[in-house]
């Protein structure tokens, strides 16, 4: 069996951001990589120090797009007791309808919390102002995947300001 190296020509950028759009978790996979299949391991490096006691390392909720609509992602997410702001597929809500009452009750979207998923998208929005992450140019996934945390610590350093 032979396997393909990483590039980052061929990589995709996973990330957790907080309310106020910082990176609290990056990862870079392989291109052809399933959103869904990474959202575990992208909430399993997730880790915010305390002053006293262990790191927080559970959100209170994960807003995502249609893309992790699936029961997988949902039952993850009830299984570590994070709310799930996502919105069902199209196809998702007619295959609902179509079995009746046996399709069970719809999962409740907080269209208002929905709204925040700006955050992410702004959040990218920042990281692809540098021109070579926007571009890809970098050979090695270890290069991009370091101009990525590079790039996630300078926007904490803006957000930090000047005061101790």
């Amino acid at each position: 069996m032979r396997t393909t190296p990483l590039h980052g020509t061929l990589s995709k950028i996973h990330t957790a951001v907080d309310g106020r759009g910082r990176p609290m978790a990056v990862m870079v996979t392989g291109g052809q990589r399933n959103d869904g299949a990474m959202l575990a391991a992208v909430l399993d490096q997730i880790s915010v120090p305390r002053h006293l006691g262990r790191a927080r390392t559970r959100p209170d909720a994960v807003i995502a797009d249609r893309a992790y609509s699936n029961g997988v992602t949902r039952r993850l997410l009830r299984g570590r007791k994070i709310t799930a702001i996502i919105p069902q597929k199209c196809d998702e809500i007619a295959a609902r309808k179509r079995r009746g009452s046996a399709g069970g009750r719809p999962p409740t979207l907080d269209e208002i919390r929905y709204k925040q998923r700006n955050l992410v998208e702004r959040s990218f929005a920042l990281l692809k102002q540098w021109r070579g992450l926007a571009t890809r140019y970098d050979k090695l996934a270890i290069v991009y995947r370091a101009a990525v945390v590079l790039s996630a610590c300078i926007t904490w350093a803006r957000h930090m300001g000047d005061t101790p």
